[in-house]
């Protein structure tokens, strides 16, 4: 007959926080069949840049990398990454699409103000709209018309958005006597919808749709491939060692690919499909007020 009062469970490294490796915290994962929601030891984060010369495949590249203890949040190292790109290289990508953890609105004003980095994310569905937004990837005037984003003016720090060419309400609204159809809006009235390159704009929708699925795909596939989810590692320092030789690998045969890029890769129906993004420089051309009310003056 079975005890009417089981023996208490024994204590685990989660319940009372005593870990046996140096520098270990307990963080939070992707909630997943079969998995806890806690785990306890190090996390890799990592700036990884899109190769789209590499057509063969989806081809990414780590330029930083940060291993730190389970409880840190990724947010606070986008702007240190950033920042060692610039140091070591002179150079930062222009664009950044990242995930939900980096959604903070104090870096992405950083990262737009210091260095002119768009970074992108989806919006958290508990998130209010600001004007011009509608909804996440929809701008609109305040009567309902459909707007288009024309472009960033640099000088005044404004996205200006307008109407089509062929507006639908515009005709019948009270308000297009007076109406200048084009209305300019700060980047810091929303970091995420506006900031240095709104989510309503073509690009940034393509970005969102075609290359923010690839970021948990790459790791994992970096991870299983490299054998690394069968290891346990005990110590931050040889954490870090072991990362920096997973960077190491990953740059070497991506160079190899570049030089020698397979003819008939006999995987080829198993390997990511490169997708052609056709992007037009529609934010490489701001389109100033004055040049919209008046095209005739001299600029």
């Amino acid at each position: 007959m079975p005890p009417i009062c089981p023996p208490p469970a024994s204590a685990s490294k989660k319940g009372t926080g005593q870990f046996s490796a140096t520098h270990a915290a307990l963080g939070g994962r992707t909630l997943k069949t079969g998995q806890s929601r806690w785990f306890v030891g190090y996390k890799k984060h990592t700036l990884r840049l899109w190769l789209h010369q590499y057509p063969v495949g989806v081809q990414l590249v780590p330029l930083v990398s940060w291993v730190a203890p389970a409880n840190v949040s990724e947010g606070g190292l986008l702007v240190p990454s950033l920042h060692y790109c610039q140091q070591q290289w002179d150079w930062c990508p222009p664009l950044v699409v990242a995930d939900m953890g980096y959604l903070g609105a104090p870096a992405k004003q950083q990262c737009r103000e210091w260095w002119r980095v768009a970074v992108l994310t989806k919006l958290r569905s508990d998130m209010k709209l600001v004007p011009p937004y509608v909804a996440w990837d929809q701008a609109a005037c305040p009567q309902g018309e459909p707007l288009t984003w024309l472009g960033y003016d640099g000088r005044a720090g404004e996205h200006w958005f307008g109407a089509g060419t062929e507006p639908q309400l515009c005709a019948c609204c009270w308000e297009a006597a007076r109406c200048p159809r084009q209305f300019a809006y700060p980047p810091a009235a929303h970091e995420t919808l506006l900031g240095r390159l709104p989510l309503a704009s073509r690009l940034a929708r393509t970005v969102l749709q075609q290359v923010r699925p690839w970021i948990e795909p790459a790791q994992s596939f970096e991870k299983n491939q490299l054998g690394l989810s069968d290891m346990f590692f005990n110590s931050l320092r040889f954490t870090w060692v072991m990362a920096l030789l997973a960077d190491a690998v990953v740059i070497l045969r991506a160079r190899a690919l570049l030089e020698r890029p397979p003819r008939r890769p006999l995987l080829a129906g198993l390997l990511p499909f490169q997708l052609p993004l056709e992007l037009e420089p529609e934010d490489t051309k701001p389109v100033l007020p004055k040049q919209i009310a008046n095209p005739q003056k001299p600029q």
